[in-house]
């Protein structure tokens, strides 16, 4: 071992009569550990809720979206749909039609968004087969003076509904008339409550057959677009990309991104300033292995006088501190990866175990629509955090070592 590794290792130990600088190098260490711990736990937390909320958004809505420009609607859309079904990447695709209207029962009026789907194919793109709280699909499929709609639960309270109750459906649109334009009304029935977990599509959201949207829209055989799920979430621009080369003119496409830029661009802002403002505990810390390398520099003058007197370099004596200084930086590192990685892995037990200490819920289900806290480690996460609390740390070093590599000794050992 070169007698600077040994020399920067002893100084960590202090002696008897210096067990304050060996106190103050324990709460560097702390602190280093407390700090990535901290940003460990966090961004792991963002990372879940960000997970949750594109697993609930992806579970509704289609990975990507196919549109005719110049027309009102789609034609001839079974010849698209087996076009984009040879597409590489495409899992799965179905016709829908996208409306807006208003439901009215007999205790209130709600406006809403209306999907005509095709029970037998959205089951393949979506998750709301697996979202329904009550009925089926298939009950869709209705008489057709009183056809089925499926409601969101939110949506549902709100209007004071439930199986089998009948709901008018008001389209703005309306036929005209010698007394004006009407608004056109039809009755349905509800056949089925879904919850998605999302209160934007649980108060907003209604599904009813493709065939009973084409007749309440007046859309003869056409469809407002095509759904369409993707093997990789990821790739869905360049899947989309290979589509409209297929398809041509006038067909566009649209995916989960692009229809959801402005959330996933706050989150993703959250959580670049989250781990900046973290970083300032790191930073705390490091101020810490500075006031403590400098109590040591000052403590160990004469040693480094002798050091110096006996042929020791000034890089030499700078590298005694600066290996003193990464081992405070390193050991507080690896410490705090390690209770970050153990909480974030088991946040959700200790989070439950906080409940039942203090009887409260932290995310309450009826608000947040998450039944447990989600959490995600990312290695990329890990890996820049670990990188930037030891780069830290060994910035740190650098004044106290270039300072105790200057000190001249026969100034150290005048007063000896």
């Amino acid at each position: 071992m070169k007698y600077e590794w040994f020399i920067g290792l002893r100084y960590l130990k202090a002696k008897r009569k210096q067990t304050f600088i060996s106190i103050i190098t324990i709460i560097s260490v702390a602190g280093v550990a407390v700090g990535v711990m901290t940003l460990i736990v966090v961004l792991a937390v963002m990372s879940g809720f960000e997970k949750t909320i594109k697993e609930k958004i992806l579970g509704t809505k289609a990975h990507l979206v196919v549109l005719k420009a110049g027309q009102q609607g789609m034609d001839q859309y079974e010849k698209v749909l087996s076009e984009v079904e040879q597409v590489r990447g495409v899992v799965s695709a179905t016709p829908f039609i996208y409306g807006e209207g208003m439901l009215s029962s007999e205790s209130n009026v709600q406006g809403v968004i209306l999907n005509g789907i095709d029970p037998d194919r959205v089951g393949k793109v979506t998750e709301l087969a697996r979202n329904m709280k009550a009925g089926r699909l298939q009950d869709l499929k209705g008489e057709a003076d009183s056809p089925g709609i499926i409601l969101g639960v939110e949506l549902a309270k709100n209007l004071g509904v439930s199986l089998n109750d009948a709901i008018q459906v008001i389209s703005p649109l309306g036929t005209l008339t010698p007394m004006g334009m009407v608004p056109k009304m039809k009755r349905f029935r509800v056949v089925g409550i879904f919850h998605s977990g999302l209160y934007e599509f649980d108060i907003k959201l209604a599904y009813m057959s493709i065939e009973s949207a084409q007749k309440f829209f007046n859309m003869g055989a056409r469809v407002s677009g095509i759904d369409i799920k993707t093997n990789n979430i990821y790739r869905v621009k360049e899947i989309g990309k290979e589509i409209r080369q297929k398809l041509g003119f006038p067909f566009w496409t649209q995916d989960w991104m692009d229809m959801n830029r402005n959330l996933f661009s706050a989150l993703k802002l959250e959580k670049i300033a989250m781990f900046i403002l973290l970083v300032l505990i790191v930073l705390v810390a490091a101020f810490n292995i500075i006031s403590t390398l400098i109590m040591v520099v000052m403590e160990k003058s004469k040693d480094i006088a002798i050091l110096k007197s006996m042929g020791a370099s000034s890089m030499g004596i700078l590298r005694i501190f600066f290996i003193e200084g990464g081992v405070i930086g390193v050991v507080g590192t690896a410490l705090g990866t390690i209770l970050g990685l153990s909480i974030a892995f088991n946040l959700d037990k200790i989070v439950s175990f906080l409940e039942n200490l203090f009887g409260f819920k932290i995310l309450s289900p009826d608000v947040y629509y998450i039944e447990k806290f989600p959490s995600q480690v990312n290695p990329m996460d890990i890996g820049l955090i670990i990188i930037t609390a030891i780069l830290i740390s060994l910035l740190a070093t650098l004044y106290p070592s270039w300072r105790a590599s200057k000190l001249d000794p026969a100034e150290a050992l005048r007063y000896e």
